[in-house]
């Protein structure tokens, strides 16, 4: 693994302690893109019981998966604390607990790579945009088939490699180290799923480009949402003035119509944890369809 696809999980979790507070007023896209997987649950027969949102923030889709699923729990959990308090917040108000016999909604703080479920508790796994962060994707995805029941549906959104491209090559070249995370590809992703014992994965891309009138404005809504930069490459805290400068200079010649491109590409993908082909005891088991 490069430095530059490494991450620093204790910088990553301090990032997004910080960014507890402004995350939603600048989580634009992540909001954008949650709403697009919840239009790809219209495709999908399920009826959940017991839902994990894995990598929640501030539980921006628990609102609607709960009121997708009048039925179904959410468990919202975050590496972060002040995140997970913050998804926390979103229970229903007290009469709405009553009604339903209680919360629907628990918040835990824990890791995607070691979840501290129980297998099979699952029938849902939705991540939006978290899996980009940890440090191993294949233990993550292993994580989330264990916890899932059989049958279970994982539904999730990555950035791929064309993610911040536009900052990536301004800073290319001004020091040595590196400043923007790579992202794994749409294919390798898929393999992972496959290795990690899920069936029927289904993965599709698109690009989606926000534009900013200068690049410090881009840095600062990253900023915002706690993505900051967590490899071990980045430079030390007295990052220097000049690299900055000349990376700021590097990105005006991206600009178009007035306004500077952020390119961001999104991966979706969706997959299945096979049911057992054997019984408990070791017999197969036999489909059987009727005839006709």
């Amino acid at each position: 693994m490069t430095e530059a696809r490494a991450v620093d999980k204790r910088r990553v979790r301090r990032a997004f302690e910080r960014a507890a507070a402004s995350y939603d007023a600048a989580a634009v896209l992540q909001n954008e893109i949650g709403r697009r997987m919840l239009a790809r649950l219209e495709l999908i027969k399920l009826a959940p019981a017991t839902i994990l949102d894995a990598g929640a923030g501030t539980g921006g889709a628990v609102p609607a998966l709960l009121a997708r699923y009048p039925g179904a729990r959410v468990v919202a959990l975050d590496l972060a604390l002040a995140m997970a308090r913050r998804a926390a917040a979103r229970r229903p108000w007290w009469w709405r607990r009553l009604l339903d016999g209680g919360s629907r909604l628990a918040a835990v703080c824990g890791d995607i790579e070691r979840l501290p479920l129980a297998a099979g508790c699952a029938d849902m796994v939705w991540s939006n945009l978290a899996i980009q962060w940890v440090e191993e994707p294949q233990r993550a995805f292993a994580e989330m088939h264990r916890v899932l029941a059989p049958g279970g549906l994982l539904l999730f959104s990555s950035f791929g490699p064309d993610t911040l491209k536009e900052l990536r090559a301004a800073f290319r070249g001004v020091d040595g180290h590196t400043h923007v995370h790579e992202f794994t590809d749409m294919h390798n992703v898929g393999d992972m799923l496959v290795a990690g014992g899920f069936a029927d994965p289904v993965m599709d891309m698109e690009v989606v480009t926000l534009t900013y009138e200068d690049a410090r404005g881009l840095m600062r809504d990253l900023k915002a949402i706690g993505a900051r930069n967590a490899t071990p490459g980045r430079p030390g805290t007295l990052g220097g003035r000049k690299t900055l400068a000349a990376a700021l200079r590097n990105y005006e010649s991206c600009r178009r119509d007035g306004r500077l491109p952020a390119t961001f590409e999104v991966i979706y993908g969706h997959a299945w944890k096979p049911r057992p082909r054997v019984t408990a005891d070791g017999k197969p088991v036999i489909p059987i369809k009727p005839a006709g």
